[in-house]
C-alpha cells in the first residue's frame, strides 16, 4: 500500500548546483537539505519545505522535463507569482483546471514546474 509521496526527483546538468540553489532556495523559499555522503559525491542538491521534497540529480546527458512536472500546491498564489517574477522568473498563468488557479514556471535548467492553489468552493 502506498501511503505518501516521499519526494520528486528532477534532473539537472553537471555544474548547475549554484543556479539550482539560487532558484529553489532563494526564489522558491525552500531549504537545502543535506545529502548522505555517498549520494553527495554524485552532485546535485535536495530541497524541502514542509512535507515537500524536491531532489535535483545530476545527469550527464541532461534534457529538461518540458511536459512532466511536479505540481506544487501554494497559498497566496498571486504573492508567490510576484515573488518569482521579482527573482526574474517568468510565470505563465493557465486557467484550464477547474477549481484552481495555477501557473507554470521553469527552473534555471529548463524543468517545468506547476504551482496551484484551490479556489474557494472548488474541488481540492
Amino acid at each position: 500500500m502506498i501511503t505518501a509521496l516521499d519526494h520528486v526527483q528532477l534532473a539537472a546538468p553537471p555544474g548547475s548546483e549554484d543556479r539550482l540553489r539560487a532558484f529553489y532556495a532563494d526564489a522558491l523559499g525552500l531549504t537545502e537539505l543535506p545529502k548522505p555522503p555517498a549520494l553527495a559525491a554524485r552532485g546535485g542538491c535536495w530541497f524541502g519545505g514542509g512535507p515537500v521534497q524536491l531532489h535535483l540529480g545530476i545527469e550527464t546527458d541532461f534534457r529538461p522535463a518540458r511536459k512532466a512536472h511536479p505540481g506544487l500546491r501554494v497559498t497566496a498564489i498571486d504573492a508567490f507569482a510576484t515573488r518569482l517574477t521579482a527573482h526574474g522568473v517568468p510565470v505563465t498563468w493557465d486557467d484550464n483546471l477547474p477549481g484552481h488557479r495555477r501557473f507554470y514556471a521553469d527552473d534555471p535548467v529548463g524543468n517545468r514546474l506547476e504551482f496551484l492553489e484551490p479556489v474557494s468552493g472548488g474541488p481540492s
